[in-house]
């Protein structure tokens, strides 16, 4: 499907359910989602509220094996960045990052915006793949067809495309060269970084977990953190399909809640992958993301103490 620079609805449609963006054409109908308070969940999680962006984190807090933690204001993840208002800048300016990572595909950036950001700062695009669902959420909610987006995304089949996302995490080299990108980055930075897609919750989650594994934190924190994206993302998600709903552009916008949300399925079918594969989620690491000994110590003794 050839994606134009027009935003038509269709457009607009798809960038809001599957990139989770308020839709242009019917912003004023959706209030933005107020921000989540600072504060800790699961005593580890520490929130950046903006106005802008629904699901910026600091990546410290978690416990290792040996008791140790994982160090505040060394790495942050994050949804979108382009709609930040000049209050969030501040507050980003506030974090001192020298690097972002901007994970998300071209016809995100067209239908979302170039990252807005405190001056001095450029991202690096750096994208991994949609596996497709860009273009078929396109189809499907611009058709406003309730009959074909039964077919395209009921009876289990949402839930499936994300595992096919998954899996591709895995499976695809591209991804697997910018995954590692973004990790030796980490290891290599004497200041913050942040790294972030649309939503901060699929290709942002997978690399928080895969960093703060190798740093020594057990599954347990790792999928917590993993998790957390649909506590800071619930409300912003429910009122964006109360607005498709409301728009006409989907008589059940719930099809859309297994794209929406992160689910234990979903990482497992990574993991799983990674075991198919490479024998282990450690062999994916040093395998098929070519992370040699020198690089994991490094990434540990700047990510924990």
């Amino acid at each position: 499907m050839r994606i134009t620079r027009t935003r038509t609805a269709a457009g607009i449609a798809l960038s809001a359910l599957a990139l989770t963006t308020v839709p242009a054409a019917v912003a004023e109908a959706t209030p933005t989602a107020p921000p989540v308070a600072h504060h800790h969940t699961a005593d580890t999680i520490r929130q950046i509220p903006l106005q802008g962006a629904v699901n910026v984190r600091d990546v410290g807090g978690y416990r290792t094996y040996d008791g140790k933690r994982v160090g505040y204001g060394r790495a942050y993840r994050a949804d979108g960045l382009s709609k930040l208002t000049d209050a969030d800048l501040t507050t980003v300016a506030g974090l001192r990052l020298t690097k972002v990572i901007d994970y998300r595909v071209a016809a995100e950036v067209q239908y979302d915006g170039a990252d807005r950001l405190p001056g001095g700062l450029t991202p690096t695009s750096r994208p991994v793949t949609d596996n497709g669902l860009f273009a078929t959420l396109m189809t499907a909610i611009g058709s406003k067809d309730p009959v074909k987006q039964e077919e395209m995304l009921g009876n289990g089949k949402a839930a499936a495309f994300m595992r096919e996302v998954y899996r591709t995490f895995v499976t695809d080299p591209t991804d697997r060269t910018q995954f590692a990108a973004t990790l030796r980055d980490i290891a290599a930075s004497r200041s913050p970084l942040l790294y972030h897609c649309t939503s901060g919750k699929d290709r942002t989650g997978w690399t928080t977990y895969l960093l703060l594994r190798l740093v020594g934190v057990p599954d347990s924190g790792a999928r917590g953190d993993y998790l957390a994206s649909n506590t800071y993302r619930a409300a912003y998600d429910a009122k964006l399909r109360e607005t498709l709903k409301q728009t006409g552009m989907m008589q059940n916008p719930d099809l859309i809640i297994p794209l929406q949300e992160v689910r234990a399925d979903y990482l497992d079918t990574a993991l799983a992958e990674a075991e198919k594969q490479y024998g282990s989620l450690q062999g994916y690491l040093t395998k098929g993301l070519g992370l040699d000994p020198a690089t994991i110590v490094t990434l540990r003794q700047r990510m924990v103490g």
